[in-house]
Order: C-alpha cells, then structure tokens, then sequence
C-alpha cells in the first residue's frame, strides 16, 4: 500500500473525522439520546467509512489492477485482493 503515502494526510483526516464520530456515537448512548440522534449519528459514520472504503478501493484498482506497467500476474494477484475486500464488505 505503498501508493496511498501519497494520500495519507487526507486518508488520515477521513479517518480521524470517523473516529470523531464514533465518540459522538459512544457519547450519545452514554447521554441516553433519543434513537433518532443516535441512529442519525450511526448512519452517518456508516457513510463515512463507506467513502473511505471506496477511495481505498479506488486507490487499489488502479494501481493494483488498472496501471499499465503491471505484469499479468501481478493484475491477477490486484483483482483477487480486491474481489476478497468486496466479498468481506458485502458480508
């Protein structure tokens, strides 16, 4: 994963804001908040791990799978980590 150095800092502030949001999560329970809010809360931490995990995906397709310099088997090899990913999200 060499290749995502070059998007760590955004990688980095996706995932500190999901951290956040877990917090906001943990301390509505914790409040005893309405199921609205937390739902809200939960649906849009879901959301934003969902966008990470498709830039992460993104990342990996092309440079894993689509890049022109890559051998044959080393595409195989790019499909077969992603197709695992998505078997493991779908789940």
């Amino acid at each position: 994963m060499g290749h995502l150095a070059s998007q760590k800092d955004d990688l980095l502030k996706r995932v500190r804001r999901i951290a956040g949001q877990v917090q906001a999560i943990e301390r509505s329970i914790e409040a005893e908040a309405g199921c609205e809010k937390v739902l809200h809360l939960v649906a849009a931490t879901r959301g934003a791990m969902n966008g990470l995990l498709d830039e992460i995906i993104e990342s990996h397709a092309r440079e894993h799978v689509a890049h022109p310099d890559l051998t044959i088997e080393q595409r195989a090899e790019g499909v077969d980590v992603l197709i695992e990913a998505i078997r493991r999200y779908s789940k």
